[in-house]
């Protein structure tokens, strides 16, 4: 495992968006950043169900029992665009702090949903750095990408085939 650069600086107490590439490495940082946090995973089939056919059960989770001295982690938050509006009313009227993470915001516009308007900074991770890498190999990195798994295979050519033909 790498240790990323990646910080959340100038976060405070705001509300953010967590964009990056597929396997880059978000949600595994976030655990690690945040270990004591809300996550709700939206790729858990049973979150995702109860979460896109009631967004106000998230509201009635955090209220009943609201986080202490963390933010809630919402992972691939662009699944449910609905779940903005809850999200932008506990910001608002409660004071919680969000990360919103996910891989592209284009299906939330897309969808004509709640990007927050002004209420959440923006943050991206890119792939690896060299910094980041102990043992730095550039060969590597070309021949390889700089998607941690990529980067990491004995046989890369596969991963990046299927990569490239899913995005």
């Amino acid at each position: 495992m790498y240790k990323r650069l990646q910080n959340f600086k100038s976060l405070g107490k705001e509300s953010c968006f967590f964009w990056g590439a597929r396997q880059a490495g978000k949600s595994t940082l976030l655990k690690q950043l945040f270990p004591r946090a809300p996550y709700y995973d939206l790729l858990l089939s049973d979150i995702f169900e109860r979460l896109s056919r009631k967004p106000q059960l998230l509201r009635e989770d955090l209220l009943l029992d609201p986080p202490k001295k963390t933010p809630v982690i919402i992972d691939e938050v662009q699944l449910i665009p609905r779940l903005l509006n809850e999200i932008q009313w506990l910001i608002v009227n409660k004071g919680f702090q969000f990360i919103l993470c996910g891989s592209s915001p284009r299906k939330i516009i897309r969808k004509g949903g709640n990007l927050l308007g002004g209420r959440a900074l923006r943050y991206e991770m890119f792939p690896l750095v060299s910094r980041e890498i102990p043992d730095f190999d550039l060969l590597k990195a070309l021949n390889h990408g700089l998607l941690p798994r990529h980067y990491l295979s004995r046989d890369p050519e596969p991963l990046l085939q299927a990569y490239v033909g899913n995005t």
